[in-house]
């Protein structure tokens, strides 16, 4: 019987199912593979992949007309004589909408705006310098800012360059714009992208509580194409920190200790159909532009309106529990509460980021 068996289970394949194996099968496998491997990547990476260490979260305190003295207190911190000097510190690139939120939001706490643009994209393509061109937008902040050009390099056709090592030489070269600055040791720094905006009540905590954490990621609430989509609490690249001589500008896991709810990450967040395009080639995630398609208006304004994926992929999830809860649409929200209060106040101006405003202009 054992030998009837091997006789069988070593049989060679038919020839047809062996030619429909090589002509057909693999190739449609290599195709899929080659079409939707970042998905099959993404699907699997809870087998492959681990999580970073979990982050010690700090709850955060804050309710209107509660004392400062208090609110620190509940903190188990306690409440200072005067308040530290706040420096905002972020490299630019199209976000004209955000950052005037950002900087009407944060503009009573800030001593300093600092920003750094440059000329090329972090994928080497040229790019006006938009903050400079618009920069009477800002005028109520303009004896605060300090404005540098970082010089940017321009990817020629046939040579590669990792965006991300452009991206990090120009938060590299904030170091020296922050001394130019003048800021001191003992001031605090936000480290953040421009549409990563602190809420000024957590500037105000970590500015008048003497015994905080000499360093801080914080926790943002991460909005999706606008705060009609809110996503999750995942946002954490952003940090406050108290200044120190040996204190560098990251955008990179430094510390353990998160706030809780700090404030509000709004990605994608454009009023217009051409900056969605600019950003999806000019960003270090460029390569996620898989089909020439994924730039097509009509597809962008769909996908934002809908709340799907700009690049089709799948969520970056470490657990098949949370991928498979994340998959599909991000759900709509008619909440328009404990947002900005620029947007709030200026509501006609931004109604592309309130519930029902999905419709953007080319």
């Amino acid at each position: 019987m054992a030998t009837r068996q091997l006789r069988v289970t070593s049989r060679k394949l038919p020839p047809k199912l062996l030619v429909f194996i090589l002509l057909i099968v693999i190739p449609i496998s290599v195709i899929g593979i080659c079409i939707h491997g970042q998905k099959i990547s993404y699907f699997f990476r809870p087998v492959w992949d681990n999580p970073p260490p979990p982050f010690e979260r700090i709850p955060h305190y804050y309710a209107e007309n509660i004392s400062m003295e208090h609110l620190c207190h509940l903190h188990g911190w306690s409440i200072r004589s005067e308040p530290r000097r706040i420096f905002d510190g972020i490299i630019f690139s199209n976000e004209l909408d955000l950052l005037e939120i950002r900087w009407h939001e944060l503009d009573p706490y800030v001593s300093k705006f600092v920003i750094l643009e440059s000329n090329t994209t972090f994928t080497g393509i040229p790019k006006p310098l938009f903050f400079a061109s618009n920069h009477a937008r800002f005028d109520f902040a303009k004896d605060k800012i300090v404005h540098g050009v970082f010089p940017g390099r321009v990817a020629f056709h046939g040579s590669h360059e990792e965006p991300f090592v452009l991206e990090s030489e120009q938060r590299g070269a904030m170091n020296g714009l922050l001394r130019q600055a003048e800021i001191s040791t003992g001031d605090l720094l936000i480290m953040s992208d421009t549409d990563e905006i602190p809420s000024p009540h957590t500037l105000k905590l970590l500015q008048w509580c003497d015994g905080i954490p000499s360093l801080l990621h914080l926790e943002l609430r991460h909005y999706m194409y606008s705060f009609e989509f809110p996503v999750d609490y995942s946002s954490w690249r952003a940090s406050i920190q108290i200044y120190g001589p040996w204190t560098r500008y990251r955008h990179s896991r430094q510390t353990n200790l998160i706030l809780s709810d700090a404030g509000w990450h709004c990605s994608f967040c454009f009023r217009h159909l051409e900056e969605f395009v600019f950003k999806m080639t000019a960003y270090s995630h460029a390569d996620r532009v898989k089909q020439k398609d994924f730039l097509d208006y009509s597809r962008i304004q769909r996908i934002v309106c809908k709340g799907d994926d700009l690049f089709d992929m799948l969520p970056e999830e470490y657990t098949f529990q949370e991928l498979i809860k994340k998959m599909g649409s991000i759900p709509h929200s008619a909440s328009a509460v404990h947002l900005p209060a620029y947007v709030i106040e200026n509501a006609d101006k931004f109604r592309f980021l309130l519930p029902g405003g999905c419709l953007r202009t080319s």
